[in-house]
């Protein structure tokens, strides 16, 4: 049997940052999103909710959990305008307050530890079935200093099927357990290639090719 150690090299791992985000909407190609600030997730749901019979807990179970977040950026696609109720009509003119669009979002989060510094990893974040809420937008006058306004929007979704598991909405790939050549074609998929057009793929399209 092993002694336990604590503060071994290369086991004091962190994560920070969040960068290369891709927006996907139905039926179009994935565009980058410049100007992502970060991404604050945010689950609802998961609460205890205990059962009692003859005056004693009996069993507790978690209620269902569900996948939120708050984007934040200095400024968006403007394929994400749809999503956000501004439909154009005409070059030049738009109309707010419009029925929002469904989308799906691709971010990265770094992975360090103590040696390899924030070269260590990354975590690819894939999110499905995004709704995004309208937000406050607070405009004021500029002073000496100029000071970019970042924008927010309250993100919820709902959840995909997923083999073997419970529905979710919120997909992790870690690159440290994952095969290379596998993580380069999921980021082949997700950031497109000379040939092919950047899309967010089926999560069983990605359980086909982790099994393989």
């Amino acid at each position: 049997m092993a002694k336990l150690t604590w503060g071994a090299a290369g086991t004091r791992f962190f994560e920070a940052g969040a960068d290369r985000g891709v927006l996907f909407l139905s039926g179009l190609a994935g565009v980058v999103w410049n100007g992502l600030i970060g991404v604050t997730e945010s689950p609802s749901g998961g609460e205890a909710k205990p059962f009692y019979q003859d005056g004693i807990k009996y069993v507790n179970l978690s209620s269902a959990e569900e996948f939120g977040a708050t984007l934040e950026a200095f400024s968006s696609p403007s394929e994400f305008a749809l999503c956000d109720g501004t439909k154009s009509i005409a070059n030049g003119l738009f109309a707010t307050q419009q029925p929002r669009l469904a989308f799906g979002l691709c971010y990265r989060t770094k992975v360090g530890n103590d040696v390899d510094g924030m070269d260590h990893g990354y975590k690819l974040h894939l999110v499905y079935g995004c709704l995004a809420a309208p937000s406050a937008r607070e405009n004021k006058s500029t002073a000496a200093e100029l000071e970019p306004m970042a924008l927010s929007w309250e993100i919820s979704t709902t959840p995909t099927v997923v083999t073997s598991a419970k529905p979710t909405a919120h997909i992790l790939i870690d690159s440290r357990l994952t095969a290379p050549a596998t993580l380069s074609d999921v980021e082949d998929i997700l950031y497109g290639t000379d040939l092919l057009e950047p899309r967010l793929p089926d999560v069983s399209e990605l359980v086909a090719l982790f099994s393989s």
